[in-house]
């Protein structure tokens, strides 16, 4: 049986390895310690974001790695990104979200 990092320790991870890789990464919403769904918005620091959600299904593959699905096809104004938390939000208010500054990518996360 495969064990998950409790979610607020897995953000901390996440932000401690992002710190590490010089990405600036912060919680811009704190959710429930043990199980809190966690999203992730990338900011491109050009105006657009990644929302990156739990995907439909498993969260974690077979090795016990989160993994996302995206919430966009492409990057979006962060009116968009802060609309669809929002409706997340009032059917889960536990959830997460962490929001890290990567231009090129989605900050080495497993999107599916």
């Amino acid at each position: 049986m495969t064990h998950h990092l409790k979610s607020r320790l897995w953000v901390e991870a996440l932000l401690r390895r992002c710190q590490g890789e010089g990405k600036f990464g912060a919680v811009v919403k704190s959710g429930a310690d043990e199980a809190g769904a966690v999203y992730v918005t990338i900011n491109h620091l050009n105006g657009s974001y990644d929302l990156l959600e739990p995907p439909p299904g498993r969260s974690h593959d077979d090795e016990g790695q989160r993994q996302f699905a995206k919430s966009f096809a492409a990057p979006v104004p962060w009116p968009d990104v802060q609309q669809l938390f929002d409706r997340r939000l009032k059917s889960d208010a536990d959830l997460w979200l962490v929001e890290i500054e990567d231009r090129t990518g989605v900050a080495d996360l497993k999107v599916i």
